[in-house]
C-alpha cells in the first residue's frame, strides 16, 4: 500500500506547485521607469552575458548590481546552446534580489527553449548544460515544478510592458492581441507542464516562437502589429528569437535585440538601453550606435530575417 500512496502523494504536490504559478497573476506592467536596459537571447553564454551587463552599466567587475533603479529584462532564451545555462539563471536569480533592494527590477522573460527544457525536450541541450545539473535526470528534477530552477521559471512572465515598451521573445500574432497581458501570461504558464507541442499558444504561432514582426517588409510589420499594439496601449515592442542583430523592423516600431552571443552562433554580446526615449545599442568590443526608431512611411520588401530555433 505504502508503494502506492507515496507516488501518489508526490503526483499530488508536483501538480500542486505547478498549478500554484498559474493560478495568481503575476506583476507585468509598469511606469514611470526611467532607465531600461534589455538582453536577447543568452543561451547560456556566460561571459559573454556579463559582458553586455557590464557594458550596459547594470552590473560591476564583481558580477554585482550597480543599475540602481534601472529595469533589466532578459527577453527570453537564457538556457539551451551554450554550456553555462545554470551559471547564467544564477546570475539572474542574485540579481533580482539586488535590485531590488536598489530600488531597480529584474524580469527573466519565457523564450521557447525554456518552455522546451521544462517540458523535457534537450534538442539543444549541451553535454556541459546536462553535467552542471549533474546528468540529465539532474537537469530534469532542477527543472521541473518543484525544482529551484522550475519553481523560478514558472513564476515568470512572457510578456511584459514598461512604459510604452512590450517586451516578448517572438512577438503577438493578432489572434492573441484580445487577451489582457494577465491572460496571457497565465495562459503561458498554466500549459508548461501539459506536454511539449508546437501548436497553440506555445507553438510557432505563439508569443514565444512569432517571428511575424521582424520581417524586412515595413509596413506587412506595421500591419501584424497593428491590433497588439492599441491592445496593449504602447508604441514599440523589444523582442530576441531571431538571430539578426540589433535591428529596428516596421519603421522603428519593433527592435530586435538576439545578436547571437552564444560562440556558437558566432554573432556578439550586445544590449538594448532605453532612456529618455533614446533607443542605443551598446557593444562591449565598439562603439555604441543610437537606432532610429522613430515612425516613418516605407514598403521595401525583401527576404525575412533569417530563422533559427
Amino acid at each position: 500500500m505504502t508503494r502506492i500512496i507515496l507516488p501518489l502523494i508526490a503526483f499530488y504536490l508536483l501538480t500542486a506547485a505547478s498549478r500554484s504559478f498559474a493560478a495568481a497573476s503575476v506583476p507585468n506592467t509598469w511606469t514611470g521607469v526611467e532607465r531600461i536596459v534589455a538582453v536577447g537571447d543568452v543561451h547560456g553564454a556566460y561571459d559573454e552575458f556579463v559582458s553586455a551587463l557590464s557594458a550596459a552599466g547594470v552590473i560591476d567587475a564583481k558580477g554585482d548590481w550597480i543599475g540602481g533603479r534601472t529595469h533589466l529584462v532578459q527577453t527570453g532564451d537564457i538556457v539551451d546552446r551554450g554550456d553555462h545555462s545554470r551559471r547564467c539563471m544564477d546570475l539572474m536569480m542574485k540579481l533580482e534580489t539586488q535590485a531590488a533592494a536598489a530600488g531597480g527590477m529584474v524580469h527573466q522573460l519565457l523564450g521557447n527553449h525554456e518552455v522546451m527544457v521544462m517540458q523535457h525536450t534537450y534538442l539543444y541541450t549541451s553535454a556541459s548544460d546536462f553535467a552542471s545539473f549533474g546528468g540529465r535526470s539532474g537537469l530534469k528534477s532542477a527543472l521541473g515544478p518543484a525544482g529551484r530552477y522550475g519553481r523560478w521559471l514558472r513564476s515568470r512572465n512572457a510578456v511584459i510592458k514598461i512604459n510604452d515598451v512590450l517586451f516578448v521573445h517572438g512577438g503577438i500574432p493578432g489572434k492573441y492581441a484580445s487577451r489582457s497581458l494577465d491572460e496571457l501570461n497565465d495562459a503561458i504558464r498554466s500549459r508548461i507542464d501539459a506536454g511539449w507541442s508546437l501548436g497553440g499558444l506555445l507553438g510557432r504561432g505563439g508569443p514565444l516562437w512569432y517571428r511575424g514582426w521582424t520581417s524586412k517588409n515595413a509596413s506587412s510589420v506595421a500591419d501584424r502589429c497593428k491590433d497588439a499594439f492599441a491592445a496593449y496601449d504602447v508604441q514599440h515592442a523589444v523582442v530576441g528569437h531571431t538571430t539578426d542583430g540589433i535591428a529596428t523592423f516596421g519603421s522603428g516600431r519593433v527592435i530586435l535585440i538576439d545578436s547571437a552571443m552564444t560562440p556558437d552562433l558566432k554573432g556578439e554580446p550586445s544590449a538594448l538601453v532605453i532612456e529618455k526615449g533614446v533607443f542605443t545599442a551598446v557593444y562591449p568590443a565598439r562603439a555604441k550606435e543610437a537606432l532610429n526608431v522613430h515612425y516613418y512611411r516605407a514598403n521595401v520588401a525583401a527576404a525575412p530575417a533569417a530563422h533559427r530555433p
